[in-house]
């Protein structure tokens, strides 16, 4: 017994010596490292690193780790200071004074100051600058800074989105970029940024690599490197994860349930499943003849079965969607029209739209035109690809023919989705934390570059997402917001089709990955690798 006790101490005493054995043992060596790089995979590359220019998720995510903004959602979704050390808003709700922090200083060295903010501010709300996100700015009447630790803004009236849009995309370096064409500016590919991160490479369509900024206010990254590899093709990405090639993908929900299910994956890899801040939908060209008549798009509505796409693309890890919020959201209302599968529905829908199949040929027809149109979605998304093949069968049974392109994520958004070169489209957006909805459906958000790309127009719409922006008593947003799922949910202007599970993989020898209801990465800059486990020595 004395001697199994002594044995037994001797091992504890060589795994506390040997950080790798004692990670294999389920014991983390004392306290954080720095080094290692993470290796992430994503199928599309970015195409500007100037945030308020960007409209691709890639793009955002990469500037995001590049310039904060003046706050940040933490791990419990509450806003609390980044770039702002603290603020006040004052007693009718028109103002915030924001405090920022002293002594933060951008790669060059110069220091940031409100002047950086201000220049920002000014920038977004250039009717020459090419934005989506100057809605929430255009709210404010006056902005200041009386000094350069100070930033104020004074709203026209209340507004409920205001201090959570200061959470990113206008904080820019003034010195660098004031007097000068922005959209012509060199630090869309060369960042000089104040983030955790700073630009190391970026090689197109291959590899994007930032470095530890050691600057950064809050300290260093424990990790050296971020790498983003662009693999457009999810088999092939999903090789490099079982080679070594990357650490840290999104998985499908086969990959997640079955391909991954192996000792290896086991021993080398942590799963993560938690319903994602997203949903995917079936959007059409409202300025297309074809889908002018809502009882046409209700009818492709009961054509697609919805539960059917969630069993057999998605097994199951996913809900259906009824509109532009996921079901565990505050505001999300339960009571809306929904579209179950009913083939028989949608023909009567369509044949009070006039469409009916006068040859005998299988397809409906109307003035001489066959019902065909053509679903565009992002090349190398195997979720959306085996959905638009099964909405192409669904709505083969009701006489309506679907053509499927996959286009290349950089072309789809520049040269269809930004031009508005589609008739129908597949997509998905990300979803904030307030329920303002003002970019993607407002009316006056139709043009090049904006976000109501499909051309969605609807005056009570357009009014409740103005009242629903400047009105902060919870129940009364709810109710604001309620109406509005109603009405688009009557409509139709997209079939929301699902809101998907997130996925991650994630290799083990990560430590610091904390779940929470923010997701996974809001903490990255706080995971490391014990040294014995670190695979990327950095020059």
């Amino acid at each position: 017994m004395r001697w199994m006790a002594a044995a037994a101490a001797f091992v504890v005493v060589l795994l506390l010596q040997a950080p790798g054995a004692a990670a294999a043992a389920g014991l983390d060596p004392v306290g954080p490292d720095y080094g290692d790089a993470i290796v992430v995979g994503s199928i599309g590359d970015a195409s500007n690193l100037i945030p308020m220019l960007a409209s691709d998720a890639t793009s955002h995510e990469i500037a995001g780790y590049i310039y904060p903004g003046l706050v940040k959602y933490d791990k419990d979704l509450n806003l609390v200071g980044e770039l702002a050390k603290g603020w006040e808003i004052s007693e009718d709700g028109l103002t915030i004074t924001f405090h920022l922090r002293k002594g933060v200083r951008w790669e060059d060295g110069e220091e940031f100051t409100s002047a950086d903010v201000l220049y920002g501010f000014e920038t977004i709300t250039d009717p020459k600058t090419p934005t989506a996100y100057a809605g929430d700015f255009l709210e404010v009447k006056k902005a200041e800074a009386p000094d350069r630790y100070t930033f104020r803004v004074t709203y026209k009236e209340p507004f409920a989105p205001a201090l959570s849009s200061w959470s990113n995309v206008v904080v820019l370096p003034s010195h660098l970029l004031k007097g000068k064409e922005i959209t012509k500016s060199p630090l869309a590919r060369h960042p000089v940024g104040i983030g955790p991160f700073r630009l190391k490479e970026w090689k197109s369509q291959e590899r994007i690599v930032l470095e530890a900024n050691p600057g950064y206010y809050d300290g260093r990254p424990y990790l050296d490197r971020y790498v983003m590899r662009i693999i457009p093709d999810p088999a092939t990405m999903f090789l490099e994860l079982k080679s070594g090639g990357l650490d840290w993908m999104g998985l499908s929900p086969i990959q997640y349930s079955r391909q991954t299910d192996t000792r290896f994956f086991k021993e080398n890899f942590k799963k993560y499943k938690y319903l994602s801040f997203s949903y995917t939908y079936l959007g059409y060209n409202l300025r297309s003849p074809l889908f002018k008549d809502k009882r046409v798009r209700q009818a492709i509505s009961y054509a697609i079965d919805k539960e059917e796409i969630i069993r057999g693309v998605l097994l199951g890890y996913g809900v259906a969607a009824t509109g532009p919020y996921k079901p565990d959201a505050w505001y999300y209302n339960p009571h809306v029209r929904r579209y179950p599968y009913d083939p028989e529905r949608a023909r009567e829908l369509l044949e009070e739209a006039g469409w009916v199949d006068r040859d005998g040929d299988g397809w409906l027809d109307k003035d001489g035109r066959r019902f065909s149109f053509t679903i565009i979605t992002n090349q190398g998304n195997s979720l959306r690809a085996n959905t638009a093949q099964i909405i192409q069968y669904r709505l083969k049974q009701v006489g309506i023919e679907v053509k499927i392109r996959p286009i290349e994520w950089t072309a789809f958004i520049n040269d269809f989705i930004d031009k508005r070169r589609f008739e129908a489209v597949i997509l998905g957006w990300t979803l904030g934390q307030d329920p303002d909805l003002f970019d993607i459906w407002h009316s006056s958000k139709t043009g090049e570059k904006q976000l109501n790309f499909i051309g969605y127009s609807n005056p009570e719409v357009d009014r409740l997402l103005v009242e629903g922006r400047h009105t902060f008593a919870r129940e009364k947003r709810k109710r604001i917001y309620g109406r509005i799922q109603e009405i688009l949910a009557e409509e139709q202007p997209y079939t929301f089709l699902y809101v998907p599970m997130a996925l991650p993989v994630i290799h083990r020898r990560f430590r610091g990955i904390e779940p929470a209801p923010a997701g996974i990465s809001y903490n990255l800059i706080r995971w490391w690798v014990p040294k014995a486990e670190q695979r990327y020595i950095m020059p």
